[in-house]
């Protein structure tokens, strides 16, 4: 693909004059047919430039890849490291998750808050600070830490220390951390996650880790805590081990213990099998009784109507109670007073749940509906409730 000549859009083409030959260097590491998984580090270059994904590095994005722009976006959104709107020269993160929290994560993010005056993805004016609050940045062992552009900046931190941090940072220095990568820009570190190397003379440290990464091993060496025959100059194997003769005859036995598993395994398989078929049985003739999305308790398997239809009337010998004058069973209370009177004569109350027309009263609504149809309808221009046409505008 990095021999196809690309006709960029207008929107891309900018961009595609600086980034193109970098971009087809990222693509030639992919296998052909494969190169849309270059998408992550082509999102990353893009930010080298303009500091954040914009919708002219969407285009780009796209259309050296042959996909559209939704599915670009889709990925430029989903990750925390693409930055959708502008980002400062650096962005400092301070870990606020539990660990960091607990030992004062939170005081150092509310102490820069309160010195740069800006929050959470909010850059400071002069276009030197962005700060974030961020999930765990893998460094427990030195809780709480602050990062710049990803690397470690400040472990074990106070507010002191990264306020004193940004200030050096906002003067155009770069303090050397006491372990990882020399600190860069944003657009410098996005080159690196694009898979480009840091060329900066000594910029990648190559410090020993530290005390609190080596914590366990130290212990262990204190109270001689070793893995039994362990020895760390043992090579890794890259291929499989040759099978062991002696372990052949365990896993491969003769034709009398073969049968003899045989044997066992099918009646133990033969066993689970009606096991699981009696369960699916099982699982069938309850979902037949069952109405979907009705409330059934444990162990019932009745259909929510025929339990409450039982529950009325559990001998099946008791009539149904018959409709009053007010259009009200007769178990109902009746009405207090002549509004609640009529609200009920014009709201009758549903039945047991049948449909209408399955009893008197059933049909005695269908054919008071079927009446209501036939009226005529009314001489008001605008009846609201009724779907009639409004009256000529002309009588007016």
């Amino acid at each position: 693909m990095s021999d196809v000549t690309v006709d960029f859009s207008p929107a891309a083409a900018p961009l595609a004059e600086k980034l193109l030959e970098p971009a087809r260097e990222i693509l030639a590491r992919y296998p052909a047919g494969r190169e849309r998984s270059a998408l992550l580090p082509l999102l990353h270059l893009v930010q080298t430039e303009e500091g954040f994904v914009s919708p002219n590095g969407v285009a780009f994005c796209a259309e050296i890849l042959g996909i559209n722009k939704a599915q670009v976006g889709a990925v430029a959104t989903f990750y925390t490291m693409y930055k959708r709107k502008p980002t400062g020269e650096y962005l400092v993160s301070v870990c606020t998750n539990t660990l960091c929290n607990v030992l004062g994560g939170q005081e150092v993010y509310d102490g820069l808050v309160e010195h740069l005056g800006v929050g959470h993805d909010q850059t400071t004016p002069d276009g030197k600070i962005t700060l974030e609050h961020a999930e765990c940045l893998a460094a427990c062992d030195y809780a709480p830490v602050v990062t710049v552009n990803y690397d470690f900046a400040v472990d074990n931190s106070t507010p002191q220390a990264a306020v004193e941090l940004v200030e050096q940072l906002r003067k155009g220095e770069r303090p050397v951390p006491s372990r990882g990568a020399r600190i860069c820009s944003l657009k410098e570190m996005q080159f690196q996650l694009a898979g480009f190397a840091d060329e900066r003379e000594g910029a990648v440290a190559d410090g020993p880790a530290g005390a609190p990464t080596l914590r366990g091993v130290t212990l262990a060496q204190e109270h001689g805590v070793a893995v039994a025959n362990f020895n760390i100059d043992t090579p890794i194997t890259t291929t499989k081990p040759a099978r062991d003769e002696s372990a052949k005859a365990v896993k491969d036995p003769g034709p009398v213990s073969a049968r003899r598993t045989e044997e066992k395994h099918g009646g133990l398989i033969a066993n689970v099998a009606s096991k699981v078929k009696a369960a699916a049985a099982t699982v069938v003739d309850k979902v037949e009784h069952r109405k979907a999305g009705a409330p059934v308790k444990a162990g019932d398997d009745k259909d929510p109507e025929t339990r409450a239809a039982e529950a009325r009337n559990p001998t099946a010998d008791t009539p149904a109670p018959a409709a009053t004058s007010a259009g009200l069973p007769n178990q109902t209370p009746a009405p207090s007073n002549p509004a609640e009177a009529a609200g009920a004569a014009k709201n009758q109350v549903a039945g047991d749940g049948k449909p209408a027309g399955d009893t008197e009263r059933g049909e005695s609504i269908v054919s008071e509906g079927t009446a209501a149809q036939k009226q005529p309808t009314t001489a008001n221009d605008n009846p609201g409730w009724q779907n009639t046409p409004r009256g000529n505008e002309e009588k007016k």
